[in-house]
C-alpha cells in the first residue's frame, strides 16, 4: 500500500523520509504531519491513512528533520514550515491532477496552517487538522490561533470535546470570525488523541470511522464547492 520516499528539505536541513499512500481510485490527497512526540509511523497516523486510503484518499505521511535525525527537540518553527511546504511540493508531483489537502496531527496542523498563513501551498484546497493544539495543558489561551486569520483556504478543526491542549469554548471562539473557512468536528469524549472514556460505549475503530467520516465528507464539500 505505501511507497518510501524522500524529501528535500534545504540543504541546511537534508532530506527527510515520507510515505506515499495512493489508492488506484483516488480522488484526492492529504499531506499528513506527524505531531511533536512521534514520527510518521505512529500508529493513529497509520490507522487514519489506511482508512483514508480505503476512502479513496491518498495520503503522505512525512518526517520533520528533527524526527528524521532523532534529535530530542523540534526544530524551529520555520524550519517546520520550510518542510510542511517541500513536502507540499513533492505531493503535488505524487499525486497530479487530484486536489490536494494539507495538515495534520497537532504540531504538526499548527506547522501547516503556519506555513499557510504566509504562502501560498501550492495546489492546496483546505487544510485539515487532527487536535489542534490551541494552548498548554491547563494554561487556556488563544495566541496561537492569531495567525489563522491569514489562511484563505477552508480549514477543518477536528477536536475531542475532552482535549486538555484546546478547550472546546476557547475553539468556537477561535472558529467563528473565521466564518465559512472554519468547520469545528467535535469527536464528543475524545482527548487529544481521541480516546475516548469506556463508559461512552464506543470502540476505538468507531471514534476512528467517524474522524474518516468527517474528513472525506469535508473534502468532498470543499471540492465541490471549488467547481
Amino acid at each position: 500500500m505505501e511507497a518510501q520516499a524522500t524529501i528535500h528539505v534545504s540543504d541546511a536541513a537534508g532530506d527527510v523520509s515520507a510515505l506515499v499512500a495512493k489508492p488506484k481510485d483516488a480522488w484526492a490527497g492529504y499531506v499528513l504531519a506527524h505531531g511533536a512526540g512521534a514520527g510518521m509511523r505512529h500508529s493513529f497516523l497509520e490507522e487514519i491513512a489506511s482508512l483514508l486510503f480505503d476512502a479513496g484518499v491518498a495520503t503522505l505521511r512525512y518526517q520533520f528533520p528533527y524526527m528524521e535525525h532523532r534529535k530530542g527537540r523540534p526544530d524551529s518553527p520555520a524550519r517546520l514550515e520550510q518542510t510542511v511546504e517541500a513536502a507540499v511540493r513533492v505531493a503535488n508531483d505524487e499525486f497530479a491532477g487530484k486536489p490536494l489537502f494539507a495538515g495534520g496531527k497537532s504540531m504538526g496542523g499548527r506547522m501547516t496552517s503556519q506555513a499557510a498563513s504566509r504562502v501560498v501551498l501550492p495546489g492546496v484546497r483546505g487544510l485539515v487538522f487532527l487536535g489542534f493544539p490551541l494552548h498548554p495543558p491547563k494554561r487556556p489561551a488563544t495566541t496561537r490561533a492569531a495567525h489563522l486569520a491569514m489562511v484563505t483556504v477552508p480549514m477543518l478543526f477536528i477536536q475531542g470535546t475532552r482535549d486538555d491542549l484546546a478547550s472546546m469554548e476557547l475553539m468556537r471562539e477561535v472558529c467563528a470570525p473565521l466564518g465559512k473557512l472554519a468547520t469545528l468536528h467535535m469527536v464528543d469524549d475524545g482527548d487529544h488523541s481521541f480516546k475516548v472514556l469506556k463508559r461512552t460505549g464506543r470502540t476505538p475503530e468507531q471514534v476512528m470511522g467517524e474522524i474518516r467520516d468527517a474528513i472525506t465528507a469535508w473534502m468532498r464539500r470543499v471540492i465541490e464547492g471549488a467547481k
